[in-house]
């Protein structure tokens, strides 16, 4: 029992990634109708916003009164130890919490800058492509995140780079106890149950965002008939590309968290998109609700398919779980679960 609770722990992190990447590829397909294939370069560039946020934080000053350091009778010059802006402005204790803090706060860096670029894009280079064929806006996307994958690497280099989780998240939460299991039985890292709670709150503010207020309401007009919204004297393509840059947003903060778990590197985000593609395809193209759904059903099977019982009996089982239980799905749904009917059926 304790190794099934584990594996589905295992499988709600996974997930959320999966689910909030595959949640804005639906909203972008949903409502321009564009298989995006840039996606998983814009969960790239928000782990690479934490990055930056961080060597901002990080940006210092040598005091003037910096002391020599004399040895024998020779002066080795003043101590070359920076201080950070943000301790010289907020005091020690508050800076360094700040620093500490840079991933969390990340966020609020990430936001805005992820809606920009994904407002760029839209406006730069998908909406030339509303009205070509699927195939050639799958070029060109992928021919972007290429690019954009290219430039994170000339200026951040190849290497991974280590975020840290504020210190406070370090460790681990003991499961085994709170369920009456032996301690040490049950025991999972506090950031990635941090990652689970926050993809919920994210994944059910963007369902309360289009359910409940008036521009949500309307986007989802659009998405099931944009002609008639359009008649009505909305301007759908405006309210369209606005969603274009909150679905940006959501995959940038997935990838600004999910940097403590897998340190940020240029190619994550292809890493992530194919199988976020898998998900959005099984969930049912344009279902936001079938997105969510697949996603953590998909994390938790893959979960369990990397268990060593499972391994030994079919090795690499692991690696392809997920492209077979597509492969199922779509033989006898093609719609996906929660798809639309006639959306892949014909």
């Amino acid at each position: 029992m304790d190794a099934i609770i584990l594996q589905i722990l295992n499988g709600l992190d996974k997930g959320s990634a999966y689910a909030l990447i595959a949640l804005g590829l639906t909203l972008i397909f949903g409502t321009l109708g564009v298989v995006n294939f840039a996606h998983g370069a814009l969960f790239m560039l928000g782990a690479f916003c934490a990055v930056t946020f961080s060597r901002l934080l990080s940006l210092g000053f040598v005091p003037e009164d910096a002391g020599d350091t004399s040895v024998g009778g020779f002066s080795f010059g003043a101590l070359q130890q920076e201080t950070p802006y943000v301790v010289h402005w907020f005091g020690e204790a508050t800076g360094n919490a700040i620093i500490d803090w840079a991933v969390p706060l990340s966020i609020l860096f990430a936001i805005p800058v992820m809606i920009a670029i994904g407002v760029t894009m839209e406006r730069g280079l998908i909406k030339h492509f509303y009205k070509r064929p699927h195939a050639d806006q799958i070029l060109v996307t992928f021919g972007l995140a290429i690019v954009l994958q290219e430039i994170i690497k000339y200026f951040y280099g190849a290497n991974p780079i280590p975020t840290p989780a504020p210190s406070a998240f370090v460790g681990s939460f003991d499961f085994g106890v709170l369920l009456g299991f032996d301690p040490g039985s049950i025991v999972y890292p506090y950031w990635r149950l941090t990652y689970f709670f926050f993809a919920a709150i994210l994944i059910a503010a963007v369902f309360a965002f289009l359910q409940f207020t008036t521009f949500g309401m309307v986007v989802r007009a659009g998405m099931a008939d944009r002609e008639t919204v359009g008649m009505l004297g909305i301007d759908i393509d405006r309210r369209f590309t606005i969603m274009f840059g909150i679905a940006a947003a959501v995959a940038g903060l997935a990838g600004v968290m999910y940097g403590p778990i897998n340190s940020p590197n240029y190619h994550m985000g292809m890493d992530f998109l194919v199988l976020s593609f898998v998900v959005v395809v099984v969930g049912g193209m344009g279902s936001l609700p079938g997105a969510v759904l697949a996603g953590f059903m998909l994390g938790i099977i893959e979960a369990f398919a990397s268990m060593t019982q499972v391994l030994n009996v079919l090795p690499g089982i692991n690696q392809i779980i997920i492209y077979l239980v597509a492969i199922v799905v779509l033989l006898t749904r093609p719609r996906g679960l929660m798809g639309r009917k006639g959306v892949m059926e014909d």
